[in-house]
């Protein structure tokens, strides 16, 4: 594999696919954010009210129209301009989210010490320049702040990874290979779309220093599986008990 496509590229398909991605999103996100991501994220992010909350990467916005329905002042920013177009067309005006076109790579039209709490949602994986991107979430924080994000286990969702199946199409177990190789590749997403985004992919040991690099001490680790509660809502997400997709940082300046 080869690093021949960067951030600038993975904004184009992120452009061109934002309205097939967030065709079926409810309030809550799509479903694996409702099932999976957002219990273990509200968990770990704790009562927002009367915080100033960045949600780096806000994409459509759900999010951010969470927390400020919850009391919270929120910034959120996001490097698609399609994304941000849907996000403020969802949302009411009286919730006041303040939504700004940036690269979370680069935010420098933000303060340092600026936020309470920042949010980044299954984002770090669309980024090339990731301790870039994780150094400037130091930089906004206060004294104390709390960075929490989610990413694509990097343990299990590799740039070659799917299940293995027999001939009646029973899921035997889950495929991963090329765990060691750093950098970029395509992926069908949603699940079913011909068009491709774009993720990268570096090795759990790769985030780790990147984070103490930056200054965090890491608080909190969650690899989200599903609640009895929304096994009895959706029973598909049983075979998540076999494999972990996400995992979620907590991280404290």
């Amino acid at each position: 594999m080869k690093n021949t496509l960067g951030t600038e590229d993975a904004i184009k398909r992120w452009d061109q696919n934002a309205e097939i991605i967030t065709a079926n999103y409810s309030e809550n996100g799509d479903l694996h954010r409702e099932v999976l991501l957002n219990p273990s994220l509200f968990s770990l992010v704790g009562d927002v009210k009367q915080k100033y909350i960045l949600d780096a990467g806000c994409g459509e916005g759900y999010l951010s129209r969470i927390f400020a329905k919850s009391g919270a002042t929120v910034v959120a920013v996001d490097y698609s301009k399609k994304m941000l177009e849907i996000a403020r067309n969802k949302t009411p005006k009286e919730l006041n989210i303040m939504y700004q076109h940036g690269n979370c790579e680069e935010l420098n039209f933000l303060e340092d010490e600026s936020f309470d709490v920042i949010v980044s949602n299954m984002v770090i994986q669309d980024l090339e320049n990731y301790k870039e991107a994780i150094k400037e979430m130091y930089r906004l924080l206060v004294k104390g702040g709390s960075f929490v994000f989610s990413i694509l286990h990097p343990c299990f969702v590799t740039p070659i990874c799917g299940w293995e199946k027999n001939k009646e199409g029973e899921k035997l177990h889950w495929n991963v290979d090329n765990y060691f190789y750093e950098g970029v590749y395509e992926q069908n997403y949603p699940q079913g779309q011909t068009d491709k985004v774009l993720f990268f992919h570096r090795t759990l040991t790769s985030y780790f220093n990147a984070i103490t690099e930056a200054g965090f001490i890491l608080e909190g680790l969650v690899e989200p599986k599903p609640s009895a509660e929304m096994l009895k809502k959706y029973p598909s997400f049983e075979e998540d008990f076999r494999c972990s997709d996400f995992i979620m940082f907590k991280l404290r300046k």
